[in-house]
């Protein structure tokens, strides 16, 4: 990884505190923070915000994972030409604050989304939400507004969060039987910190998630400590994927994708916890869908397959970049 201070050179962004500027990579990369109430959303653009090219917007999932493994799509911004935007939600990473749980729920994220689209002068963009940042992304399509968005490309995600939950515990029926038990156990006392119970859901995990560590060969991003929003977490969705039953237990949007009107892309890996059903439902259900299925990818295929994850974005950037639907209200 190669890193400089680069040339304080920045696009407009009146609205924005930059914090920091610097090549990484040849690319330029810019923090900063936005207001939002009395708090701030820390926020970072890998490339040019002014070339011409509509900007690509990453929400990243959780609640509460932080935007540090969106880094690895750092490449696009050389390879498409447009500014890549990441931002770490409220309660987490560089917008973390805790002890607010009357905070964690869709409403907040919506509105800090907003904020931050405002805040930016994001006229025209291409929206990316990866998990919980899919269904945030739905959420503001379906609540808000679609004007200016080129397309949305729903990444790992779902339209309904107790689908999400029994395909969890379909898929870990796939487990031995003492992890099964110790899941089961969990979930009839409440109790979510035995040895056993963490030992079983790690392992669920690292089959259908990610890896639990990263080794010294994989890009820094990922393995760099974050600062994770465990409350917002626990408050907005539950224990653990496989139990939602905190705030967003009830989220379900399958029956109002239909007035998602924008080009939709949909991708998912065949070890996802997005399994084939719930892919296959929001594409079903959405108007203008498309829908990658990539082999042995886990829920992160962005990591699991960078190359071909890549390709498939830029492309489907490039055929979109004109289409962003202007002067339309969600409601």
């Amino acid at each position: 990884m190669s890193e400089k201070k680069a040339e304080r050179h920045l696009p407009v962004l009146e609205n924005a505190d930059i914090r920091n500027v610097y090549e990484l990579n040849g690319i330029t990369v810019t923090e900063g923070y936005v207001p939002f109430g009395k708090f701030q959303t820390y926020f970072r653009i890998a490339g040019d915000i002014s070339s011409g090219n509509p900007p690509l917007l990453l929400l990243h999932g959780g609640p509460g994972s932080t935007h540090n493994y969106f880094e690895v799509l750092d490449c696009l911004a050389k390879e498409t030409g447009r500014a890549i935007i990441s931002y770490d939600q409220l309660g987490c990473g560089n917008s973390y604050i805790d002890d607010c749980p009357e905070l964690w729920n869709a409403d907040t994220w919506v509105d800090e989304l907003s904020n931050l689209i405002d805040a930016l002068a994001l006229e025209k963009i291409h929206l990316l939400g990866q998990s919980w940042g899919g269904m945030l992304a739905i959420t503001y399509l379906a609540e808000r507004t679609q004007e200016g968005i080129c397309s949305v490309i729903l990444s790992s995600t779902l339209s309904d969060s107790q689908l999400w939950g029994r395909e969890q515990h379909r898929m870990a029926l796939q487990l031995p039987e003492k992890e099964q038990q110790a899941i089961a156990e969990a979930e009839e006392t409440g109790n979510y910190s035995s040895e056993e119970y963490l030992s079983a859901i790690s392992h669920y995990m690292q089959i259908h998630c990610c890896d639990q560590k990263y080794g010294e060969d994989a890009p820094e991003c990922l393995r760099r400590s974050k600062r994770s929003g465990t409350e917002s977490y626990v408050t907005a969705w539950g224990p653990d994927e496989l139990t939602p039953v905190g705030t967003l237990a009830d989220w379900n949007y399958t029956d109002r994708l239909h007035g998602i009107t924008i080009p939709a892309f949909i991708v998912s890996g065949t070890e996802d916890l997005c399994t084939p059903l719930i892919a296959k439902t929001m594409y079903d259900n959405l108007p203008h869908a498309r829908w990658e299925l990539m082999a042995g990818c886990r829920h992160m295929c962005f990591v699991d397959n960078r190359e071909a994850y890549c390709r498939n974005l830029s492309d489907w950037m490039a055929a979109h970049d004109r289409q962003a639907v202007c002067g339309v209200e969600s409601r």
